[in-house]
């Protein structure tokens, strides 16, 4: 059931194929695989060098909201200890947790 039928003669060309611009392996020399073969493999780097360069620009935006996460900490820790004041404290001045 895989295979074409035209007038009901059976061809060679099957209904599925495995890429649009590459040939079958049947009745190609060692040449012909072994440029296909090379076709494949550079088609897979194209795809693994476009996926790398994917992740390495989400890598670097990564870093640099970490970079400005850990700026902003210490830029919070900086002011709230500039803002402690060592010392007495009176409860007058600071709410009930019920307000």
């Amino acid at each position: 059931m895989g295979w074409a039928t035209g007038s009901n003669l059976q061809t060679d060309t099957p209904r599925y194929a495995t890429h649009p611009g590459l040939r079958s392996n049947r009745g190609m020399n060692a040449t012909d695989r072994t440029d296909q073969r090379l076709t494949e493999l550079e088609i897979k780097l194209s795809y693994a060098d476009d996926l790398l360069d994917t992740l390495n620009r989400q890598v670097a935006q990564q870093q640099q909201a970490i970079d400005l996460l850990m700026n902003e900490v210490r830029r919070l820790r900086q002011n709230q200890a500039e803002s402690d004041t060592p010392g007495f404290r009176s409860l007058r001045y600071e709410l009930p947790p019920h307000y």
